[in-house]
Parts: C-alpha cells; structure tokens; sequence
C-alpha cells in the first residue's frame, strides 16, 4: 500500500492532495503490470478509469480506417492518461500499449471526480491536461495537412529533443529510443519517407543517427527552419511537465 500511495504522491497532478485524499486514491484504486507490447485498454473498451503510469512506457494510438497505427502520445512514469473517462465519454476510441514492461494504477472516475469537485486545484489541473493533449494532437493534425514531410519531422524532433533530450558533447540526444516507423506513425508518413528525410537531414550535418538514436546537432537551426524559437533544455523537461516551452510556441500560447 505504500508504495502504491508513493505512485500516486509523485504523480505531478496529485502533488498538491492532502495525504488523507491521496489515501482515499489509493485505497479504491488498482495496480496491474502490463508486459512488453500487450494492451492496457483498447478501442470499445469501457471508460471506467483514469490512469497514474507508476513505471516503464506506455503508447496511445489510434488505428486508420486503413488499419494503419497512428502514435498520438508517449506516456512516462508519474503521467496521467485515459483522463477523457472523468468526462463520462461511454468507451474509449484510442487505445494504450505497453512499450516496456510496465506498472499501471487504475483510479475509478467517480472517485477522482468527487476529489475533483472538492479540490479546485486538482480539477483545473485535469482540465489543463485534457486542453493541452487536444491541442498537441490539433497541431499534429494541421502539420499533416498544411506541411510537406520534412517539416512535420523537424517539428517532432523538437518536440521530442525538449521532453527527452539530453544535453552531449555531440549535441542533443533523445533519450527515447524510436524506429523509423514509430517516428512516421507520430507524423502520419510511411517509414520509407522517414528514412529518406533523416538521411538527407543526416547529410546536411543537422542530426546524427545511430540505431534507434537521434542526435540534434544544429538544434538552433533546425527550429530556425520550421519558425520556433530555439530549445530550451533543462531537466524539468525531460519528464512530464504540463506544458512545454516549444509546444507553448508552436500552439501560438
């Protein structure tokens, strides 16, 4: 139980309970762990519960009319997701997969809603969630319609340098390990156009690449060419903070 009480203190939306609350959390909440690659909840499934991730990864996807897997986020340790059943939305239309082994603490919605509507703090947090995952994947979507490959490809590479990037000698190496056909399911292209467009990026001595590595090595450019102000690195970004300093530039907040 403690340790259970431990997952849900660290977990940034829940940092301001008091210890009382975050027992009630606990004591109507679940814990499960989800193997490498098997589901958490899928499409259809009953939106029953909102989700603290306590370790390993976790992927959100939908899948295309066409059957393809699009990525619409990454989940780390002490993040919230499957928030959208607080709204009482029926069942889910995405789905969660374990990226690694991982440990996951289901919280029944209407015990989080009572704590809600007695906590003021912790409601406008959710809300801040809710309104921040939908514009992430509003802004992915105009970058899929109104941007050629190239640039919806420098744009998640910011995005993702920022919440994962480590500061090297050689410049700034994502610390999430992803294939080419997990960055073209972020940015709705085929694995064949990934490659194509890391390799001439590669050429132009902008990135490195190494197996399942990305290093940025023109960062300050590369947001020059797609009209972002340059990363800013530090380690409060390598993990869940609520809003980014690029995804506050690139949504216009």
């Amino acid at each position: 139980m403690a340790g259970q009480i431990w997952y849900l203190k660290s977990c940034r939306l829940f940092e301001n309970c008091s210890n009382q609350q975050i027992a009630r959390l606990e004591s109507a909440s679940r814990a499960k762990t989800v193997a490498k690659g098997e589901p958490i909840y899928l499409p259809a499934d009953n939106a029953n519960s909102v989700l603290v991730l306590a370790s390993g990864r976790v992927k959100i996807c939908h899948l295309t009319s066409d059957g393809k897997q699009s990525i619409l986020a990454f989940i780390e340790p002490g993040e919230v997701f499957g928030e959208l059943a607080i709204l009482n939305m029926g069942n889910r239309d995405e789905y969660a997969e374990a990226v690694e082994n991982s440990r996951v603490i289901a919280i029944p919605e209407e015990t989080l809603r009572e704590l809600m509507e007695e906590h003021p703090d912790l409601c406008l947090g959710v809300t801040k969630i809710i309104g921040l995952r939908r514009r992430r994947i509003e802004r992915r979507v105009k970058n899929l319609l109104y941007l050629p490959n190239r640039e919806r490809i420098i744009h998640l590479l910011l995005e993702l340098a920022e919440q994962y990037g480590l500061e090297t000698n050689r410049g700034i190496e994502l610390s999430i390990r992803l294939s080419h056909q997990d960055l073209a399911s972020l940015v709705g292209s085929t694995r064949e156009t990934v490659t194509v467009v890391l390799g001439s990026m590669q050429n132009d001595g902008l990135i490195e690449l190494g197996r399942r590595k990305v290093i940025l090595k023109a960062p300050d450019q590369l947001a020059h060419q797609v009209g972002v102000p340059p990363l800013r690195i530090s380690d409060s970004n390598l993990s869940n903070s609520p809003t980014s300093f690029y995804l506050r530039h690139s949504l216009g907040t």
